[in-house]
């Protein structure tokens, strides 16, 4: 371990002179055309209408296409777009894995995910949906909870909060010009990818379509003696087809749209009878309409459907198969709001949201199907937010009223005693940013929330008898758990000391009442409850720093430090722990050399300090303290209006395989070469 950090730190010296010396030479030799930071960039996911950020007062963190694209995708999945971002905690588990990560200071569910404005699942569709829909996405930390409601995902960590902030993926409306993008590419353990991309217009009607195909004999990402067992290398195929049609009613500020997304996922976890098949298919359909100069409408409802099965085997006993599980799940999110700008620098937004989940696991065992979980939810809200404008000053306020039902027709397999559970609250969010001069600002913002336990926490994967017995890998169930509430709040400044550079520093606090978190409670077999585990409470800061210093060097380096502790009388052994998932310390640091002739090189070094996977003192784990560097190296041919783009991807260059949670493994250096053109 120390010969590797020494490696990293001696890679990490190599890029600091790569850039001293590049920098000499460009702006010695070459005319600068520089980039200049301002707060007037647009955003619309923290008012839902189009706005700029000195006029929100929320921090926000706006990744651009090329952003996007000059990061590898280690795990091809789509939390890594945001890996180098203040506040986050990537923590992908394996390329067939979900991102246990954290943000803003607390779990992996205390920050949601949207697509195009509609909540989408943190977990299964960061895993299923294809970067290249995206135009950019754009980060709001802090609270959100009054704009945009829980995630009835039921599955994973549990239900989904932005209370500590939202990620919204954005796609593309407008079409410019017809375009086509094609890549191929082949990578360490024997990985093939073929990706097709081409938008166009007919008149009124813009539109994309894309496709990609990916398929690798992968390799072992557990750690000695895991409860995974590989016996050999776990295979795995995805394939992905998209689409998403824009019809403008006569001006580009009146618009329907319709997008559609379908993953098929199938594979093999390193055993026979491991196999998987997992489904994925996400449907958007928005309208938006600017009536006037004070009324805008939106629409959205939206369509998400997992279906994930996998077979389980005796192992260690024999390799024969068990049984076969699944999830099954069906979610329909719909919004419409109301932007109304009553009179000059107001903007008031008034709107509701609804949303229907059902949730059901199974087991087939000798061809006979049985139940173990099946619940059906709904939650829906009413909510009004005002922003005011006056002079420098930005102040903003607003209210949500949300009512949630949960009906259990079966828990663990058996009907349970209470039918069903509804729950009732009111939120609140407020905010405000003084911008003192063009330079210089600051924002404060606050909010809560109140998130109800899921139906895998509650009715689990396994039965309560299954504790500790070989083989019976899941979650135990917990039927008394209750809701938790919870408090954030954030101060922070933004600086743009000279035109090229950009400055931020937030601090922000975090306490949530009858925190639901998910215990490791056995390694083998692994197996994991969810528990209320008293006032979890989160403090630290964020800093950071951008620096274009002309067209041909940018870089970027930022530092985040956590405090967190759980209060619980009723429990020694958790009083005082941590809140699992969340690292005391992330830095990050990266550099994008634009060359002469056409060439591109992005090292990016990301560190991570320690974290657990439990909130019990004497049996958690320690994980942390590693850091992974990730190197982008890109040449790009000009065939007169097309572009032919010869990529290389090195991630974790120093070959350090460290431990995550549940004995996964980071499985080391891995190279991707591809092809791409574009015309």
């Amino acid at each position: 371990m120390e010969r590797l950090r020494k490696i990293g730190v001696d890679t990490l010296k190599l890029m600091l002179v790569t850039g001293i010396v590049v920098f000499n030479y460009s702006t010695s030799s070459m005319a600068e055309e520089q980039y200049e930071f301002t707060f007037d960039q647009v955003v619309v996911t923290s008012s839902k209408v189009p706005q700029t950020e000195k006029d929100v007062t929320q921090k926000m963190d706006i990744i651009d296409y090329d952003e996007i694209n000059r990061t590898a995708l280690y795990n091809k999945n789509i939390s890594e777009i945001m890996y180098y971002t203040p506040g986050f905690a990537v923590n992908v588990l394996s390329r067939n894995d979900a991102n246990w990560g954290s943000y803003g200071g607390v779990g992996p569910k205390y920050s949601t995910f949207l697509l195009d404005g509609l909540p989408i699942d943190s977990f299964a569709d960061s895993m299923s949906l294809d970067p290249w829909a995206f135009e950019r996405v754009e980060v709001q930390r802090g609270p959100a909870s009054i704009m945009y409601s829980n995630y009835l995902t039921q599955d994973f960590a549990g239900n989904e909060t932005p209370l500590a902030g939202v990620s919204n993926f954005i796609m593309r409306e407008k079409v410019d010009e017809f375009r086509t993008r094609l890549l191929a590419g082949y990578g360490s353990w024997n990985t093939f990818d073929a990706s097709l991309y081409n938008q166009g217009y007919f008149g009124n009607f813009n539109y994309f379509i894309g496709g990609s195909y990916q398929r690798s004999d992968y390799t072992n990402y557990g750690t000695k003696d895991s409860w995974l067992n590989m016996l050999d290398s776990p295979q795995y195929q995805k394939t992905k087809l998209y689409f998403k049609g824009t019809y403008f009613l006569g001006r580009e500020d009146q618009k329907i749209s319709l997008f559609a997304h379908h993953t098929q996922h199938t594979g093999d976890a390193g055993r026979p009878n491991r196999d998987y098949d997992h489904q994925y298919d996400t449907v958007n359909a928005i309208y938006s309409n600017q009536f006037n100069e004070w009324l805008n409408v939106q629409l959205k409802a939206g369509y998400r459907y997992y279906n994930r099965t996998w077979g389980e085997d005796n192992f260690p006993t024999n390799l024969a198969l068990r049984e076969r599980d699944g999830v099954k799940q069906n979610i329909v999110p719909a919004d419409l709001t109301f932007s109304i700008i009553p009179f000059k620098n107001s903007l008031l937004t008034v709107g509701t949201d609804y949303q229907y989940a059902t949730y059901e696991t199974t087991a087939t065992t000798a061809g006979i199907t049985s139940k173990g979980n099946d619940t059906t939810a709904y939650t829906t809200g009413i909510y009004v937010q005002e922003k005011y404008v006056l002079d420098k000053w930005i102040f903003r306020a607003g209210g949500r009223f949300n009512y949630t039902k949960t009906s259990y027709d079966l828990l663990g397999g058996t009907t349970p005693e209470v039918p069903d559970k509804s729950w009732n609250k009111f939120l609140w969010s407020a905010g405000v940013r003084y911008n003192l001069i063009p330079q210089l600002a600051f924002y404060s913002n606050g909010g809560s929330s109140f998130l109800v336990p899921s139906a895998k926490s509650v009715g689990g994967t396994l039965n309560t008898t299954d504790f500790g017995v070989p083989g019976k890998n899941g979650q135990l169930p917990n039927p008394n758990l209750k809701p938790e509430s919870g408090l954030s709040c954030d101060l922070g400044t933004d600086i743009l000391p000279i035109p090229k550079m950009a400055i931020g520093i937030r601090g922000f606090y975090t306490v949530i009442d009858d925190a639901i978190v998910d215990n490791r409670v056995s390694l083998t077999p692994s197996q994991t409850q969810s528990v209320n585990a008293g006032t979890a409470t989160s403090y630290g800061v964020e800093a950071e720093i951008k620096h274009s210093l002309n067209k041909y060097i940018q870089w970027f380096a930022n530092y985040t430090y956590t405090h967190t502790n759980i209060r619980n009388s009723v429990s020694p052994d958790e009083n005082g722990a941590n809140i699992p998932f969340v690292p005391n310390q992330v830095a990050n640091f990266g550099l994008n050399l634009n060359l002469p002739y056409g060439f591109l090189v992005s090292p990016y070094l990301h560190w991570v300090g320690t974290y657990y996977d439990s909130t019990s003192k004497t049996g958690r784990i320690k994980f942390g303290d590693y850091e992974t560097l990730n190197i982008k190296l890109q040449k790009v041919f000009e065939i007169g209006k097309s572009q032919l783009k010869c990529n290389l991807d090195l991630n974790n260059v120093t070959n350090n395989k460290y431990e995550m949670p549940w004995q996964f493994q980071n499985p080391g250096f891995s190279a991707f070469g591809s092809i791409e053109y574009n015309f």
